[in-house]
């Protein structure tokens, strides 16, 4: 039996514990930091997720037989190539395949090289020529991103020039989110329904997931501040097998290829940001691992070992493990401190959890929550829950979702009240 080390302490980390915890392979799962939720199914340890030394030491005093890295600072800073220098065996893509998502001038430079679909750019670095070329194009919405990592944050869609302008300055001049917005990328707005599609590879071998579709939006009908995700639903309505055999062709496989081209074999869950566009399906934006809140709903209708998988794709041998689908679909609703995105108080009690953090008709992925010295569980983050359901059918899911959600109490506690009303409607 195996023992396992998973790096990350958010819901996603919570999901990804819970789908190895089925394995028949897995005894015993460590988690650092891991979190409140966490600490009910594995053994914490306060290591943060980022300090790489103190990861690697951890690994050589617990000597587990596999080492998890799921979220995105580690990975584009090496943390996976510091545990393979230890011998260490890793799931997760080396630091020179993770800057597909560490650099979005990277990305997008990868797409127009080997004809993958994406929106048109321009790459800045000084602040005059980015509003020259504004002005320029004059065109309206306009996407303005970060090049570099920024909480899933770093993308402003400026309405207008006004603030186009203000996205450049802040970004460029004012280093919003530090040096990840030294460099910009400014690209054409694409319109039709969003799809986030996660999928399994070593290289040699491409598996997508069930599709999901996300809500960024802090408040309800799309209004209020892009957040890291306010709930999930998969699948995704609009994703359907013409366009999912469309998008294997001409956006997954040419892009496994082409980092083995550029000598950055990826290894790890790459997850695709597609637009469904009047044009055919682009890439919005890649990440280097499981996207969270999505892998809330994506792990519960996996159909396989992920300890298997995971095993395959460090030995290069993915091709040879049986993944399928669960039928039905899965809702995950995010419970939010109030003023998230921006200040949130924390420490707040919350109410309506058993022992385990978990209310009867749902599983409770905890995300921003600890345990206070006496066992109670309080907020410790600005996404603090994803109430998660599957049922046979998406509005019976939502329906046990938020069943869950009315059964869970903390001040000033903040949730959309119409995820899944997009996808329900593309169903009708």
């Amino acid at each position: 039996m195996k023992n396992v080390l998973v790096i990350g302490g958010g819901g996603r980390e919570h999901a990804i514990i819970m789908k190895l915890a089925e394995s028949k392979h897995v005894e015993k799962i460590y988690c650092a930091p891991g979190n409140g939720g966490i600490s009910k199914y594995a053994e914490c340890f306060n290591v943060g997720a980022t300090d790489i030394d103190g990861v690697v030491a951890l690994a050589k005093e617990l000597k587990p037989d596999m080492v998890v890295v799921a979220p995105d600072d580690p990975l584009v800073l090496g943390m996976v190539d510091a545990l393979q220098a230890e011998g260490f065996m890793t799931f997760g893509p080396k630091a020179n395949a993770a800057i597909i998502e560490g650099s979005k001038v990277f990305s997008k430079e990868l797409m127009k090289n080997y004809n993958i679909p994406t929106a048109f750019y321009e790459v800045f670095t000084e602040s005059d020529k980015a509003i020259e070329y504004l002005k320029k194009q004059n065109t309206y919405p306009a996407v303005i991103k970060a090049d570099g990592l920024a909480l899933g944050k770093g993308v402003i869609i400026a309405q207008n020039e006004e603030e186009a302008i203000a996205a450049v300055h802040e970004m460029i001049d004012e280093l919003k989110f530090g040096k990840s917005s030294a460099r910009i990328v400014i690209e054409e707005f694409l319109t039709g329904p969003e799809v986030s599609v996660l999928a399994f590879t070593d290289g040699k071998t491409i598996v997508p997931m069930i599709s999901s579709m996300d809500h960024k939006r802090a408040f309800d009908n799309d209004e209020g501040l892009n957040t890291g995700g306010m709930g999930t639903v998969s699948p995704n309505p609009y994703y359907t097998d013409a366009i999912a055999a469309e998008c294997k062709e001409k956006i997954f496989i040419p892009t496994m290829n082409a980092m083995n081209a550029e000598g950055r074999t990826f290894e790890g869950c790459l997850y695709f940001g597609l637009m469904l566009t009047p044009n055919g399906p682009k890439v919005i934006e890649y990440n280097c691992r499981f996207g969270d809140p999505e892998t809330q709903v994506v792990l519960p209708m996996l159909d396989a070992d992920l300890y298997e998988v995971f095993e395959a794709i460090y030995n290069h041998e993915l091709c040879n493990v049986n993944i399928n689908i669960k039928k039905g679909s899965c809702a995950c609703v995010v419970m939010a401190s109030g003023g998230y995105p921006e200040s949130y108080p924390k420490g707040i009690e919350m109410f309506g959890f058993n022992d385990m953090g978990q209310i009867d008709g749902c599983f409770v992925y905890h995300a921003g929550t600890k345990l206070s010295e006496d066992g109670k569980f309080l907020t410790n983050g600005g996404r603090v829950i994803g109430v998660t359901a599957a049922a046979d059918t998406l509005q019976e899911a939502l329906d046990k979702a938020y069943d869950g959600v009315n059964k869970i109490t903390f001040d000033k506690a903040h949730y959309r009240k119409d995820i899944g009303q997009k996808a329900l409607k593309a169903i009708k």
